[in-house]
């Protein structure tokens, strides 16, 4: 027999839910069902000490099993999970079962990638990266099982988080879950675009070398209490929207 999860509802106040079965997961993705049309959130993990990842350097030595739960079900409700290149050379990355995957990059350097798409013929990954790499990116990742997307592009190579978007829906991608790591995290802050931030907070006192988001004195992340859960390791989900 499978370990419960108990996840319980603290803000608004509810029961305790077991999210191992059925009942329980439908219930959870009753919680985490986003507002119809174009949708994004910014999901990320974080020590008590503000650390994305945890002792190996990856965020999955930072997780459990209820967080993962959580984490299949805001990727079962998203058409697309955004993630920046340097977290997929540092943690490998998987391509997500439930939506398309779309890499954002200036280099096309993917090194120590996990992105192996045409096992169960999954859709090409997308790799997202400024117009003038269109060509170099393609060729360095020809074995690969990716679509080049380019992007306009600041003068430094960035790509600003509303033309990331804007390539994402011309391809029918509306509901979106930007994953980090911190920098792009941070970038998609600044925008403006976020509509809302889940954050698991998990009890350990790592040592962090900077904020898991950063954000600057004029940013204005969303800052409305949606939801809170607790699980009985006491992990915390936040949820955070945009004021009305």
């Amino acid at each position: 027999m499978s370990e419960r999860m108990l996840l319980t509802q603290v803000l608004p106040v509810g029961p305790s839910v077991d999210i191992s079965d059925a009942d329980g997961r439908a219930w959870l993705e009753s919680v985490y069902a986003p507002d119809p049309g174009p949708f994004v959130r910014l999901n990320m993990i974080t020590s008590l000490t503000g650390s994305a990842a945890g002792p190996d350097g990856t965020s999955e030595s930072l997780s459990n099993r209820a967080d993962r739960a959580v984490l299949g079900v805001i990727r079962g409700h998203a058409d697309v999970v955004i993630v920046g290149a340097q977290s997929v050379r540092a943690e490998g990355y998987i391509v997500p079962r439930s939506a398309r995957l779309a890499v954002v990059t200036r280099s096309g350097d993917l090194s120590g990638h996990r992105l192996d798409a045409s096992a169960d013929g999954a859709p090409p990954v997308l790799v997202l990266c400024p117009q003038p790499r269109v060509a170099a990116v393609r060729a360095r990742l020809a074995e690969m099982n990716a679509e080049v997307v380019g992007v306009p592009a600041d003068a430094d190579g960035t790509l600003e988080p509303r033309r990331i978007l804007a390539a994402l829906h011309a391809r029918g991608l509306e509901s979106s879950v930007c994953e980090g790591g911190p920098t792009l995290a941070g970038r998609f802050i600044a925008a403006g675009v976020v509509d809302e931030v889940c954050v698991t907070v998990a009890p350990a006192l790592t040592p962090s070398s900077g904020p898991f988001i950063p954000v600057g004195a004029a940013d204005d992340p969303p800052g409305a209490v949606a939801g809170m859960l607790v699980d009985q390791s006491g992990f915390s989900y936040l949820r955070l929207r945009r004021r009305p």
